[in-house]
């Protein structure tokens, strides 16, 4: 009863007596306390966002830095160093006096007592939670193929990955047998969204160019790259004929695309596919998944709590002010969302996120000021996706475009949005370098991960006679 009772008298404020009841559960001070759950771009922007209004804000995220996810396949691929695509999180929001950063992470979320629990134990209280803890990777009820096909969400992620696709020519380097070898410089890239994409052709740009004249015994120029899909073309979120000329792009770089097949199994020696009515073998030591992602458990937990059901991705409803569905003090966007506007859903990219932030402040903003909520509407400002060395695709509703000029764009844009003078100036330097000169500069193997260590190599011939990309 008390609960009930604290719960109706602080969303509302009536009266001097829910400050009482409430004052021992605020972070920081008297004045409502605003928790946001992640640094990414959403939970950024919604802390920039109040940074002049009358709350206490606290920020929590399980790593102290935001990452600028967009080009963390480049860190994936050798192109850029970790430090250049991340920035601490403290440094950002330096400036602004009502931000308290804690770096944990959320394990739980008491919509009643209107508090979240840490891993360390510790509760925090607020009278407003923006939940914004972004997507983690999904396999699609198969998670046992995570530690052979790794996704790429975080900088632990990339760093793996770099490890295994440069590995892998380490281990074709000193194979005896054929099929070994074969294996090792056989990459499958699962998903042709954007990151399949832009994963796929980096790596066969690794292969016929950066790496070209490093080997002794091999020649890596004669690298298979497949680019699984399970639909019927690459990029799907674009029109159909730029997905058309991303193909070709990518076909040109030595990709082979495989649409319409489904994979059905992947061990530590390679993946089985399934096209039409024939599953067939690939023998691989390398393969990475960006098929699909998940929202935050965080959703399934509130939405447990709250006894509603969250989509097939993880994504909590919410109404048009972006409070989650009949809870108005807790707000989810970005890939935590699950959202429609002018009828139509909105996508998991950072645009939205960002503007699902800038929502949520106004939201906040119009409570304070005792005013009407605003319903939000997403405004969709176009999409980029780089396909490899000046080659991308370019659409702004009715304007579509491919090419060095996409490209252009693809690349200019892509800087403006990085945080900080240093980054806009190493990312620049190291992609005009590379541009130039075909190298990449952060070809470290700095993980654990071996390639066919401590494994028993494909035996007999398999390898060979399975697939064939020639």
């Amino acid at each position: 009863m008390r609960n009930d009772v604290v719960t109706e008298c602080s969303r509302h404020n009536v009266d001097g007596m829910a400050d009482d009841l409430l004052a021992d559960r605020r972070p920081v001070g008297d004045r409502p306390s605003v928790v946001i759950v992640g640094g990414g771009f959403g939970g950024l922007e919604a802390a920039k966002r109040l940074a002049s209004a009358d709350v206490d804000i606290t920020l929590i995220d399980r790593h102290n830095h935001h990452l600028f996810q967009p080009l963390l396949y480049q860190v994936a691929t050798a192109g850029l160093n970790p430090a250049d695509i991340a920035h601490p999180i403290r440094s950002i929001l330096r400036d602004q006096d009502n931000v308290e950063v804690v770096l944990e992470e959320v394990i739980d979320i008491d919509p009643v007592e209107r508090s979240v629990t840490l891993r360390n134990g510790r509760r925090m209280a607020f009278d407003y939670l923006v939940l914004a803890a972004g997507a983690r990777h999904a396999y699609f009820g198969n998670d046992e193929w995570e530690q052979f096909a790794p996704g790429l969400k975080s900088i632990e992620d990339a760093i793996e990955i770099r490890g295994r696709v440069l590995g892998a020519f380490e281990l074709a380097e000193q194979a005896t047998r054929p099929e070994v070898r074969h294996a090792a410089m056989t990459f499958v890239v699962v998903g042709a969204g954007a990151s399949g994409v832009e994963l796929a052709g980096a790596v066969a740009e690794i292969a016929r160019h950066t790496l070209a004249r490093d080997f002794h015994h091999i020649d890596t120029t004669e690298t298979t790259v497949l680019l699984v899909e399970g639909g019927e073309r690459v990029l799907p979120e674009f029109d159909e004929t730029l997905s058309e000329r991303a193909r070709e792009e990518l076909e040109g770089l030595g990709v082979t695309v495989m649409t319409d097949t489904m994979v059905v199994d992947i061990d530590a020696h390679g993946v089985d596919v399934r096209a039409a009515d024939s599953t067939s073998r690939i023998d691989t030591f390398t393969v990475l998944w960006a098929a699909g992602v998940a929202a935050s458990r965080l959703g399934a937990i509130l939405a447990d709590q709250l006894d509603i059901e969250v989509d097939r991705s993880g994504r909590i409803p919410v109404d048009a002010s972006l409070a989650v569905s009949n809870v108005d003090d807790i707000f989810a966007i970005g890939d935590m969302a699950a959202v429609t506007s002018d009828d139509k859903p909105v996508p998991g990219v950072a645009p939205a996120a960002i503007q699902g932030a800038q929502h949520v402040a106004k939201v906040i903003r119009a409570d304070l000021a005792r005013q009407a909520r605003p319903a939000f509407r997403y405004f969709d400002k176009g999409s980029l996706a780089t396909i490899g060395r000046s080659a991308a695709v370019a659409e702004f509703g009715p304007v579509k475009f491919s090419g060095f000029l996409a490209w252009v764009l693809w690349w200019a844009v892509h800087i403006l949005l990085l945080i900080g003078f240093r980054s806009r100036a190493i990312v620049m330097f190291s992609w005009g370098w590379s541009w130039l000169t075909f190298r990449r500069g952060a070809r470290l193997i700095t993980s654990r991960w071996r390639p066919g260590a401590g494994l028993d190599p494909p035996p007999g011939p398999r390898g060979a006679s399975r697939h064939s990309s020639s």
